[in-house]
């Protein structure tokens, strides 16, 4: 795959906002993965298929994805604490992006940060149990491993240092890492759900765009 297109804006912005407008993104990849035990589709991935065909037929972002709650906010608050807490720690540079869009599929991500020219993070702020719960499981929570899987897929990097920061607890245990290699996904697999998805929302526009002319007719 070619390099992904830059596009410099700063997160949470309305460029940012019209530039994530109808694409795949990272924060909702773990939607196109869920399945049900009876067999059905999962509301959070038939929802997902709906909002992104909206957004392509309106030329922009629809109100669901202004959504935020209070963990959201503290996120964005902590975040440029989390990635100077990274770098002094780490040594690493970390180069602040705002949207990186796939070259052929509409798709893309916005990653915290790209690292020299292999390298992604993921920073997250969360509760302190949730830190504590990170700290003894020492792995990646399964809720978010399809979001670094899809940025690793978007970025064509190498690895992705995952973060977890929480200043509630005394250094060093207020900034946890955990490095993620590409090597040990299956992109490939991963590549192909979200090519099928997206073929499901290309579908999706389609059949709107008709009921669309269909009521128009009448």
């Amino acid at each position: 795959m070619s390099a992904p297109l830059i596009i410099d804006c700063m997160q949470g912005s309305p460029a940012w906002c019209a530039a994530r407008a109808g694409r795949l993104t990272g924060s909702v990849a773990s939607a196109i993965l869920a399945t049900l035990k009876t067999g059905g589709e999962p509301a959070a991935r038939r929802d997902l298929r709906t909002q992104l065909a909206l957004e392509r037929i309106t030329g922009g972002p629809i109100a669901e994805d202004s959504y935020t709650n209070a963990d959201m906010a503290r996120g964005t608050a902590l975040e440029p604490a989390a990635r100077a807490a990274y770098e002094q720690r780490s040594g690493a540079l970390v180069r602040q992006v705002g949207f990186l869009q796939h070259p052929e599929l509409l798709a893309g991500c916005s990653p915290d940060g790209l690292i020299d020219d292999d390298g992604l993070l993921e920073i997250k702020c969360p509760r302190p149990a949730n830190h504590l719960r990170l700290i003894r499981a020492g792995t990646v929570p399964s809720e978010h491993l399809a979001q670094i899987t899809h940025n690793l897929w978007i970025a064509g990097a190498d690895w992705c240092d995952y973060v977890s920061y929480c200043p509630l607890f005394p250094a060093p245990l207020d900034l946890i890492v955990i490095r993620v290699l590409a090597s040990s996904l299956d992109l490939a697999a991963y590549e192909l759900a979200a090519r099928l998805f997206l073929g499901e929302v290309d579908a999706e526009v389609a059949a709107i765009n008709r009921l669309l002319t269909e009521r128009r007719d009448q």
